[in-house]
């Protein structure tokens, strides 16, 4: 009897008109079906666990594309952490509902590994012109690759006219348009604002593994980082650096990874302020081994 209530269950969520497909094959003959040269796609790639700010690049590809795709696949290429991976959740029946809110005409393009990567779950090496060997790409090796890889597949399934990615990955949505410029794909990349939680805090599937109390004082970055920007004004990069460093450096529960002020272009740290020059400061911290990263510009 519980296994048939959990069939209608399913039933009703994955229901028309709603369409899923778990393969690219299904996914690309729909798309075909459907579209055209004046056709424009619009996709939003995700590891699901979907959050508001997931829903406003919903949102945006809804309001300017023909079509719009999501993907809710977590990619295992581009975890350097066994642990993080496993423990990444997978919410795939709520992010369905969430997305049905915002509106029931959205295609969801959930694969498995095996389809994705064809038996062969290795990433393609990439030379982002530097890029990659900054801030994450320190802490993560591998980790770019992994991204230019799926993202590289994805782009090519879905051939999207544009795709929209959230800042608060800044360094990830540069690498993604060095990718797609290396490439000469025919895709536009998008960049749309942070989403926050009341208190400041980016909003990001891992906040799912915070507890209500690390939640709450998880404030301490966005409330760091603004302090970060207002000093910036007047402080050196190396001055506001040490500020950070300082500041995290008295929470007994959070643990700094990395603080860097970087050229937005470049992504070079910044040694000497330029007036020509946009800049950034990007953030790394711990908190009950669940990593937390957040940036702002500072210009």
């Amino acid at each position: 009897m519980q296994l048939f209530m959990k069939m209608v269950s399913l039933q009703l969520i994955y229901r028309k008109p709603m369409l899923l497909f778990n393969t690219q094959n299904e996914l690309v003959s729909h798309l075909n079906s459907v579209s055209n040269k004046e056709t424009s796609i619009g996709f939003v790639p995700t590891m699901g666990a979907l959050h508001e700010g997931h829903l406003s690049l919903l949102a945006e590809a809804l309001q300017h594309n023909s079509l719009v795709v999501v993907s809710i696949f977590v990619n295992p290429t581009q975890f350097n952490n066994a642990e993080d991976l496993a423990k990444y959740p997978k919410t795939l029946d709520k992010d369905i509902e969430k997305i049905n809110k915002i509106s029931k005409d959205v295609i969801v393009f959930a694969p498995s590994v095996d389809d994705i990567y064809e038996g062969k779950t290795v990433s393609q090496h990439f030379n982002f012109d530097g890029l990659e060997n900054q801030m994450e790409g320190k802490f993560r090796p591998g980790h770019f690759d992994g991204v230019g890889t799926i993202v590289k597949r994805l782009f090519e399934i879905v051939k999207p006219t544009n795709a929209y990615f959230g800042e608060k990955d800044f360094q990830q949505l540069q690498i993604v348009k060095k990718m797609v410029k290396k490439a000469k794909l025919q895709v536009n990349v998008i960049g749309c604002p942070i989403f926050r939680e009341s208190n400041g805090l980016a909003m990001s599937s891992r906040n799912e593994r915070l507890s209500a109390d690390e939640r709450k004082e998880a404030a301490i970055i966005y409330k760091t980082i603004s302090q970060a920007k207002d000093l910036f004004k007047t402080k050196s990069a190396t001055a506001v650096t040490e500020y950070v460093v300082k500041t995290f450096g008295k929470q007994s529960r959070f643990e700094l990874e990395y603080f860097q002020i970087a050229d937005e272009a470049t992504l070079l740290p910044c040694i000497r302020k330029s007036k020509s020059k946009k800049y950034r400061a990007f953030i790394a911290v711990f908190v009950n081994k669940i990593r937390l990263i957040d940036t702002i510009s500072l210009n």
